[in-house]
C-alpha cells in the first residue's frame, strides 16, 4: 500500500524505537534482576512513536525538555546508549555526570534540556527556553513534553498565558497515557479532552494519536511550521499509553492486563514494521539483522556503564547552580 513518507523514513523510525524499547527493557533487567541501578525509573515503552515522529518534523537545534520519563526523548535526541546507562548506574561517564540519574538525563550538546522531576516544572521552564530562542531569533522551537497529570499544575496557565501574548516558538506535547501515576484523567479532571484547555487562550491545538509515528509527524510539522513563521505556540495532545508502570515500583492495581493488551495491539513499532514489510522497504531478514545490532548497541552499554569511574568526591560541590562542563564526548 502506497505511504506518505519514504523508505529512509520507516525505517529510521523502526530503528529509534526499537533502540528505545531495547534500551528500557535492558536497563529495566539491570535494575530489577541485577540490582546495578538504583532510585526512581520510569520506562517509556509504549510511547516510542512520540520520539519517532518529532524527530522527523523537527531540527537537531531545536530544543526538547520533558519530565522525569525521559530516556526515550534523550536517545532520540542522540545522546548515547551508552551515556544513557552510565547515568543511570550513576558514573561519572553519564550525560549528567552520573549526579542525574533516570529522572535527570541532560545533553546541552544535542539540544537536550532534561529530565525535570517536579511534575509540570519543565512547563515553565520551556516556556522560558522559547522566550530565549525568540530573543536570539534564532529560529529555533521548542518541544514542550509532559504528562496528564502535570496538565491540573498551575504554571501551565501561566506559561500558556504568557507563551500566547508573546507568541513565543514553543510547541506544548501532553503525553496522554491515560495516568497520573496511578490516577485516570476521568477521576481527576473535567476535562477529559486535554487539547481543549488551550482554548482559553486562543492557542492552536489538536488531539493526535500518539500511537502512530506518521499522526505525530504531521501534527508537530504544522505546529513547527506555524511556530517558526512567528503564529506562536501549539498545544498537542498525544493520546498514548505505557505498557510498564508508571514507576518500576508500581503494583498497577488500578488497570485490568486485558487494558494493557488492548493497548498493546496498537503497539507503534508493530505498526511501522508491518507497513515495511507491506511496502517491500525491508525484509524480516533485514529487519532481523537491525535488532541485532541494536541488541549489540544496548549490551555493550551495559558493559560500558560497568566499567566507568564513580564521580570523584571533588564533584559534589560543581554543578549546583551552574553546569560548568557538560560537553564531553562518551564513545
Amino acid at each position: 500500500m502506497p505511504t506518505k513518507f519514504s523508505k529512509e523514513t520507516y525505517l529510521y523510525w523502526y530503528e529509534l524505537m526499537q533502540l528505545i524499547c531495547q534500551f528500557e527493557l535492558k536497563a529495566e533487567e539491570m535494575y530489577k534482576m541485577a540490582g546495578k541501578i538504583r532510585g526512581f525509573f520510569h520506562a517509556y515503552i509504549g510511547q516510542e512513536a512520540i520520539a519517532a515522529g518529532c524527530m522527523t518534523a523537527t531540527q537537531h537545534e531545536d530544543p526538547f525538555i520533558t519530565a522525569y520519563r525521559d530516556h526515550g526523548l534523550a536517545l532520540a535526541k542522540g545522546t548515547t546508549p551508552n551515556a544513557c546507562m552510565a547515568e543511570l548506574y550513576g558514573k561519572a561517564t553519564g550525560c549528567a555526570k552520573g549526579k542525574g540519574g533516570s529522572m535527570h538525563f541532560f545533553d546541552v550538546k544535542n539540544y537536550f534540556f532534561g529530565g525535570h522531576g517536579i511534575v509540570g516544572a519543565q512547563i515553565g521552564t520551556g516556556t522560558g527556553l522559547a522566550f530565549a530562542e525568540q530573543y536570539k531569533n534564532s529560529g529555533n522551537v521548542v518541544l514542550c513534553y509532559f504528562g496528564d497529570g502535570a496538565a491540573r499544575q498551575g504554571i501551565l496557565h501561566e506559561s500558556f498565558n504568557l507563551a500566547m501574548l508573546w507568541k513565543l516558538p514553543v510547541i506544548y506535547i501532553c503525553e496522554n497515557n491515560n495516568y497520573a501515576m496511578g490516577t485516570s484523567v476521568e477521576r481527576t479532571s473535567n476535562v477529559q479532552d486535554i487539547y481543549k484547555l488551550a482554548d482559553a487562550y486562543e492557542m492552536p491545538a489538536d488531539k493526535v494519536d500518539g500511537m502512530s509515528a506518521e499522526a505525530v509527524h504531521e501534527a508537530v510539522a504544522r505546529a513547527v511550521k506555524r511556530a517558526r513563521e512567528g503564529g506562536g505556540p501549539t498545544l498537542l495532545e498525544m493520546k498514548t499509553y505505557r505498557y510498564k508502570g508508571h514507576s518500576i515500583s508500581d503494583p498497577q492495581k488500578y488497570r485490568t492486563k486485558e487494558e494493557v493488551d488492548e493497548y498493546k495491539q496498537q503497539d507503534p513499532i508493530v505498526k511501522v514494521m508491518h507497513t515495511i514489510l507491506e511496502n517491500n522497504f525491508a525484509t524480516q531478514e533485514e529487519l532481523n539483522a537491525i535488532d541485532s545490532r541494536i541488541n549489540a548497541v544496548v549490551e555493550e552499554s551495559v558493559k560500558f556503564a560497568e566499567e566507568s569511574p564513580w564521580p570523584d568526591d571533588s564533584e559534589v560541590l560543581k554543578d549546583v547552580y551552574v553546569g560548568d562542563n557538560f560537553e564531553f564526548d562518551v564513545d
